[in-house]
């Protein structure tokens, strides 16, 4: 199972680990398939590590209305890798979900990996570029996503 998230800096090819985290990747396909993910923004943009989005508020504080169990597994934050975000606990992961453009192990066993970038990580790269505000990390500029399962 594949997923594009088209965007206006162009579009990136999502392969799922459903091996390495089940829950996690039915849980996005499921958002993906009902439109949740469609007109959410990449709302949190930090050079040099990650993007974030998935959150239907564009301010990294919604989600669906529940969260999910936590699958931690042996697959490292390397670049072009794509884990579910989350508050202080561990089981709180929901939609928000991140692209890492550099590798952070430092993250390793402490995120859900669910997937990987496999074509398109150009774009991850020109998103983490946009000129965004300090304080917050949002892109001064919306950076729309639509999710299509394929």
């Amino acid at each position: 199972v594949t997923a594009v998230i088209e965007t206006s800096e162009g579009a990136m090819t999502l392969e799922f680990l459903t091996d390495k985290a089940p829950g996690h990747v039915e849980n996005f396909v499921k958002l993906a398939e009902k439109g949740f993910y469609d007109g959410t923004v990449f709302h949190r943009t930090i050079k040099g590590f990650m993007i974030q989005g998935g959150c239907p508020q564009g301010t990294g504080t919604g989600g669906p209305g529940y969260t999910i169990k936590a699958e931690f597994n042996d697959t490292s934050h390397k670049r072009g890798i794509v884990s579910m975000a989350r508050s202080s606990d561990p089981n709180s992961a929901s939609s928000q979900f991140f692209i890492v453009v550099k590798d952070s192990n430092q993250l390793d066993g402490q995120y859900t990996v669910f997937g990987e970038v496999v074509k398109g990580m150009e774009v991850a790269d020109k998103i983490v570029c946009l000129p965004r505000n300090p304080r917050n990390d949002l892109p001064n500029e919306r950076v729309e996503i639509t999710v299509a399962v394929e």
